[in-house]
């Protein structure tokens, strides 16, 4: 039986992944660890404020280092570069949209690990990005958001 490809993820974005677990390994744990350590030789365990919070940090990196081990396992890494078909909304392209007042918005469809509405980058499994799959210039999609139904017009698609 085949496997299922992983979820996908610009080569940025595991970049980004990959420089957050190295970061927590290699500078953010083993300086808890000292704290914990020196706390640990002050005696009280139960009432030592630098002791008890190192600890739940150490938790707290442990679980995220597992998390962020398991994610870079999965994710399949796709280069928006090497799109064969640059004339249609897929994986990593920039697209710009108009609404109805002629208002624009310009998002970047990525991996869910990679998402930031803010920087508009928007999640490849996001109802605006599954309404955009596929879409030309000139396409009109409409969009379920939580404030409604919203309608956008493909003004230009880019995979730089």
């Amino acid at each position: 039986m085949a496997t299922k490809p992983g979820p996908p993820i610009t080569p940025q974005g595991m970049a980004a992944l990959k420089a957050r677990y190295d970061h927590l390994l290699g500078k953010e744990r083993p300086e808890i660890v000292e704290i914990v350590s020196w706390a640990a030789g002050n005696g009280d365990r139960s009432e030592n404020g630098d002791y008890l919070y190192g600890r739940k940090r150490m938790r707290e990196i442990d679980r995220e280092l597992g998390h962020l081990s398991r994610r870079m396992k999965i994710v399949r890494v796709v280069d928006p570069a090497n799109q064969p078909t640059k004339d249609r909304v897929f994986f990593g392209a920039t697209v710009e949209l108009a609404d109805e007042d002629d208002g624009r918005k310009t998002v970047t469809l990525v991996g869910d690990d990679e998402q930031n509405a803010d920087e508009g980058r928007i999640g490849w499994h996001s109802p605006m990005a599954k309404a955009l799959k596929g879409a030309s210039v000139g396409d009109l999609r409409i969009v379920r958001l939580p404030g409604g139904m919203k309608e956008w017009e493909v003004m230009a698609i880019d995979y730089a």
